[in-house]
């Protein structure tokens, strides 16, 4: 079966047809017509995330789309959120956000910096305000998602894979994660005995998942949603902004609109996350992609700035 025929079975689920490809990357995401409007239709990555997993994200972003946080609200077929295909795929569908992606990854922002220091100053507010309005849920006895706490990025067996061992790496690249990976462990394990906000979070709050319409923003793909630091999704952020000249003001608008001051451990997440994007690439990426040797030299970039 192809995969538009399968995106067609899938979208009757809704009562709905897809109309155009989206993307077709971890999950294939379709444009849906449903019978009073559009809606984002997601054909889920098998292997990935097990259904209690899946059910669990769309359980949450359907509480917070409640509670008007500005994210996606999970729609119901008849079956619930989740529904099986013949194939034994699994296919879920969000409602439609209007917008455009924040940006590009490695592309860098090419607006006035005025405005590039506003939105990230509105992406702040908007990651406060999902934190706190998760914190005032109840949560289902069922509910589970994956783990970013000090194992799920730095143990023996982190959630995207030992970025240590990345087989492209260079003998001083490898010694040099070996060694950012023991200064991890030892500053979020000092984090956490310090009582650090820790709980659900995004955890995946890249520019192309955050949506601009005007002045508003809206958060989208919470697949790799989970338990974490909260600050983390602070650092994932600041990723993607490390060969931006203007780095500096753009995470201090960030973390204003947040509300933390704590500069130093948004820093260690964002090598933290740097480090985890390279360990996410091992299972998915040829060995001679080009991704490979520049998520390397991010990761190492920001790691020789703090071991320093």
């Amino acid at each position: 079966m192809t995969l538009d025929q399968l995106a067609a079975e899938a979208a009757r689920h809704w009562g709905g047809t897809p109309t155009r490809l989206i993307l077709n990357r971890e999950n294939a995401v379709f444009e849906m017509a449903i019978p009073n409007g559009r809606a984002a239709l997601r054909l889920h990555r098998e292997g990935y995330q097990d259904d209690v997993a899946i059910e669990s994200e769309l359980w949450w972003c359907a509480a917070l789309a409640r509670q008007g946080v500005a994210v996606p609200s999970a729609l119901s077929a008849k079956e619930g959120y989740l529904v099986t295909l013949s194939t034994g795929r699994k296919a879920s569908a969000i409602s439609w956000v209007e917008g455009e992606a924040l940006g590009v990854a490695g592309i860098p922002f090419d607006e006035p910096l005025s405005l590039t220091l506003d939105k990230h100053h509105a992406l702040g507010q908007l990651l406060s305000r999902l934190h706190d309005a998760t914190d005032g849920l109840t949560f289902p006895a069922s509910f589970t998602r994956p783990n970013w706490d000090v194992s799920g990025l730095v143990g023996e067996t982190p959630f995207w894979g030992r970025f240590w061992d990345h087989p492209v790496a260079t003998q001083d690249q490898r010694k040099l994660l070996i060694r950012t990976r023991s200064f991890l462990r030892e500053r979020l394990d000092d984090h956490a005995a310090r009582g650090a906000s820790y709980g659900p979070i995004h955890a995946d709050v890249l520019r192309e998942n955050v949506l601009v319409n005007g002045r508003s923003l809206t958060l989208i793909d919470f697949d790799d949603s989970g338990f974490g630091f909260r600050l983390y999704d602070l650092g994932t952020v600041m990723s993607q902004n490390l060969y931006e000249p203007a780095y500096a003001q753009i995470r201090d608008a960030l973390m204003e609109g947040y509300g933390t001051q704590d500069t130093e451990m948004v820093e260690v997440f964002t090598l933290a996350r740097t480090c985890a994007s390279v360990g996410w690439t091992m299972p998915r990426l040829k060995r001679d992609d080009p991704v490979n040797p520049s998520h390397l030299a991010r990761a190492c970039l920001i790691a020789e700035r703090l071991l320093r």
